[in-house]
């Protein structure tokens, strides 16, 4: 048998059965015979699963990016490791000298919370969260005082959903010694619990002086606000 012959018979695949009759075995349905017995799940008990190869893709990124970054710094490896350090210094050293950063309230929101209750028992409470040095609560609950204090004076209108802001304007009216600070008093307010600020012992000092002088402090009648605005 030639060469050609050879080539000829082994490319056709044919095959003897026990009959001694010729089986040809076309290569399309061999491929997929093939694809099908390698799809059983006995080949595959030890594939990684979805999440191993999503997190082996990841690491080979990052790789990849402080491969290619390396490359691209002075000092490769080295010179990279040394600019990591001074950004995450430098984000500590802000972080230090700025503190949290300030977040704006998405919206105002009302003074008081809770059902009515009286000055007293908003500077109780206040007292309260001071010795045990919450200081967030404790100026909340003194702000709410000197309001429900000026309402009780009848030098507020008792108004539901009035905000710490609108109370100060309000109040810086019949007060107006007391305006600026008020409003300032205000705005701790609004910041430690609209704006994640933390308030601190002097805060809450100043608070609680400006809560005393304001209720010792006699408001101006209409007439004289007026002419004190002229």
């Amino acid at each position: 048998m030639s060469t050609a012959g050879g080539r000829t018979t082994a490319a056709s695949m044919w095959a003897r059965t026990s009959d001694d009759v010729p089986v040809d075995i076309p290569r399309v349905p061999a491929r997929e015979a093939a694809e099908r017995e390698l799809s059983k799940p006995m080949y595959h008990e030890n594939d990684p699963s979805v999440l191993q190869r999503a997190i082996d893709r990841f690491l080979e990124w990052v790789n990849d990016l402080f491969t290619a970054a390396s490359g691209a710094t002075p000092g490769g490896t080295v010179g990279l490791v040394v600019i990591v350090v001074l950004v995450v210094l430098l984000a500590a050293g802000l972080w230090l000298r700025l503190g949290t950063p300030r977040r704006t309230p998405a919206s105002e929101g009302t003074l008081f919370e809770e059902g009515p209750r009286s000055a007293a028992e908003h500077r109780a409470a206040a007292e309260a969260h001071a010795a045990a040095h919450r200081w967030n609560q404790a100026v909340q609950e003194r702000m709410r005082a000197v309001v429900r204090s000026l309402e009780e004076r009848a030098l507020l209108d008792p108004r539901p959903g009035r905000t710490a802001d609108e109370a100060a304007a309000e109040a810086g009216k019949s007060l107006p010694g007391h305006a600026g600070r008020l409003r300032t008093a205000a705005r701790e307010f609004d910041d430690v619990t609209y704006g994640g600020r933390t308030a601190d012992a002097q805060a809450y000092q100043r608070l609680s002086a400006l809560d005393s002088e304001v209720e010792r402090t006699k408001p101006l009648l209409s007439g004289a606000v007026q002419r004190a605005a002229g």
